[in-house]
């Protein structure tokens, strides 16, 4: 099972970012899946998560300006709105995943990067 994340890069303040995750390989099910982020010289934080059917919650005041979804080809999304110099970090995005075999384990993406300058 592989999660390949992008959509990182440069923005300027108040614009936006879609970041995607694609979850490939072995996959019976991808459950609840989410993102995470890491900023220079701080611990991860959780950003936001989506259960398998659909169900989002997010971190903190997160909610009025990120958003996060999945497909039916999992594919999780995270689209970020009004983004400022505070939201500059590595996005990781980890999914809970069912292979074949019916074993469930978390898996991590390799982290996109997002810095919002000017």
């Amino acid at each position: 099972v592989q999660l390949q994340a992008s959509g990182g890069g440069l923005v300027q303040p108040g614009g936006s970012l879609r970041l995607s995750c694609v979850v490939s390989g072995n996959i019976l099910s991808v459950n609840a899946a989410g993102w995470f982020r890491q900023a220079p010289g701080l611990p991860r934080e959780w950003v936001a998560s989506i259960t398998y059917n659909g169900m989002s919650s997010y971190a903190g005041s997160l909610a009025g300006r990120f958003a996060i979804s999945r497909d039916a080809k999992n594919t999780v999304f995270l689209q970020m709105n009004g983004l400022g110099p505070e939201d500059t970090a590595v996005y990781y995005c980890r999914a809970e995943v069912a292979n074949a075999s019916g074993i469930v384990a978390v898996y991590w993406g390799q982290g996109t990067l997002v810095t919002v300058s000017s």
